[in-house]
């Protein structure tokens, strides 16, 4: 991913009005981040602890989105529909965002279960406990990142869309 300034993430909203973005916080370690690491760019408002907001590239710019979550589960473990990682059911929460333009108007959203702390992208990194009897497929850790690349592109993408 391109490195972005704070205008370039403020400009990159599809679904946020006047309000959101002036009360938009980033991260506190924004002016640290490896954007060569990163395949999209996700966090959680440090001010607004139901508000998260997600930054994908697409083509020749960035889209960003915001999110609002739901309390978390209380299910003993849950899904992320982004990583495709099991958690406890408290690290999973259903995450929100108003469509863009007119459907967002009108007051129609999207929604999905993403990792509560949005470390989705962080999370495939981790390799997980192997059984005894499994093996670690070379290019594993590349495929499970471009699945989460994919699905996170096609949400936002969900998002932005006008239908």
């Amino acid at each position: 991913m391109r490195p972005l300034t704070e205008a370039d993430v403020l400009a990159s909203f599809v679904n946020a009005d006047e309000e959101e973005l002036r009360v938009l916080e980033l991260p506190h370690d924004f002016l640290l981040v490896d954007w060569d690491y990163l395949d999209f760019f996700a966090w959680r408002d440090p001010m607004v602890s139901r508000r998260g907001y997600v930054i994908v590239p697409h083509e020749d710019h960035v889209a960003g989105i915001v999110l609002r979550t739901s309390d978390p589960a209380r299910a003993r473990s849950g899904l992320c529909s982004i990583c495709h990682m099991m958690q406890p059911g408290n690290q999973v929460a259903l995450f929100s965002a108003r469509r863009a333009g007119a459907a967002g108007q009108k007051g129609n959203s999207f929604g999905t279960y993403i990792c509560a702390d949005l470390s989705c992208h962080e999370n495939v990194r981790l390799a997980h406990p192997l059984a005894p009897n499994e093996v670690l497929v070379p290019g594993q850790i590349d495929m499970r990142l471009d699945g989460t690349r994919r699905r996170m592109e096609a949400f936002v993408s969900r998002v932005w869309s006008q239908g």
